[in-house]
């Protein structure tokens, strides 16, 4: 059974940094992207942020570019999400996914990504 599994959410004061964590367990997804989407009370679930198989594309919604970093260790099949500069409109429910190579460049769908965490959950306030 494959499973994903996030954490490192918590409340944090605006200008302060996480850094959530997603290992996963049942397969390995060496070859696969690996992302990151959110969903903030009442609204729809949205992209964060992707990293292909290899790490060497990455890819970030408008919203966190240069504040936020997307990483991966396949070693320990896991991706990272390092949140930085955070500012109170970030506060959401952190989802990891896992999909396979994207070739048609929509990444940011959430019907490319097969499998899906639970969430954590954050909380930044001013």
């Amino acid at each position: 059974q494959v499973q994903l599994v996030e954490s490192g959410g918590g409340l944090v004061q605006a200008g302060g940094s996480l850094r959530l964590s997603c290992p996963a367990s049942g397969r390995t997804f060496d070859n696969d992207g690996l992302a990151w989407f959110r969903q903030a009370p009442g609204a729809a679930r949205n992209f964060v942020a992707r990293i292909s198989g290899s790490g060497s594309r990455t890819y970030y919604a408008d919203s966190v570019k240069g504040r936020f970093i997307i990483s991966r260790e396949n070693a320990k099949n896991t991706v990272f999400l390092q949140m930085n500069s955070l500012k109170p409109e970030d506060t959401a429910v952190y989802y990891c996914a896992a999909g396979s190579p994207i070739l048609d460049g929509m990444y940011s769908a959430m019907s490319k990504y097969d499998y899906w965490g639970q969430g954590t959950e954050v909380t930044v306030h001013v």
